[in-house]
């Protein structure tokens, strides 16, 4: 890793999450998070859930051309619940509570799909249009998160999580480097730091009719 960048990556069964800070690590894999069962539990919801399609989403397909055509769904009342419960880890609760003169925290997250041709281009998730205060409360997002449901994914089917650090060459320009390469892993989660830029690889053909699915949001504070 470049730069000086940290990155934990643990098995969920040996993770100590009273040890863990993000401000020292500010990526975290957690792999294994769910069991097969528990991925199951949520691929049949996702099977009951009403997609979206991002050429449905005006606003988002103009923030993230010619990305393919991933779906979105909102996630079921009792499936919320259950990914909370298990999301419910001290070192989340403590970054969050780092931060000053917060108002209101809340955590938004919905179902994703990804097939052959499927990305999600540069950003750095720093827009403030997920509150949900009526006063109009700016929401800061602080921690991305993502978990991968599906049973299998091989290196050649792409669709890597990829973040980057923002740097200047000797010339004062612009310039990426890449901090991280996280492979959707089944039953991973991962959890960053915001403001960070990332982006999803395009999911290979190669990967044929398997799909990329996931639950990926943000963990907020409004001040």
């Amino acid at each position: 890793m470049r730069g000086g960048a940290s990155r934990m990556k643990i098995r969920f069964q040996e993770f100590d999450p009273y040890r863990f800070s993000f401000e020292k690590d500010p990526v975290l894999v957690l792999d294994e998070f769910w069991s097969p069962q528990e991925r199951t539990y949520f691929q049949d919801a996702m099977q009951r859930s009403t997609w979206k399609a991002l050429a449905d989403m005006p606003e988002t397909s103009r923030n993230f051309p010619n990305c393919g055509n991933w779906l979105k769904a909102e996630i079921g009342e009792l499936e919320r619940r259950v990914f909370l419960d298990r999301l419910a880890l001290p070192c989340i609760m403590d970054y969050i509570e780092s931060f000053p003169n917060v108002k209101q925290r809340h955590v938004t997250s919905s179902y994703y799909t990804y097939v052959a041709g499927d990305c999600l281009s540069l950003h750095a998730d720093t827009d403030t249009r997920y509150s949900s205060d009526p006063r109009g409360l700016e929401a800061e997002k602080r921690l991305a998160m993502v978990t991968y449901l599906h049973d299998e994914w091989l290196p050649d089917w792409a669709g890597e999580l990829i973040i980057y650090e923002s740097k200047q060459d000797r010339e004062g320009k612009q310039v990426f480097e890449v901090s991280y390469c996280i492979p959707p892993q089944p039953g991973s989660l991962v959890l960053f730091t915001v403001p960070r830029l990332h982006r999803v690889c395009r999911v290979d053909p190669l990967a044929g009719d398997h799909k990329r699915l996931s639950i990926a949001g943000w963990f907020m504070t409004e001040h």
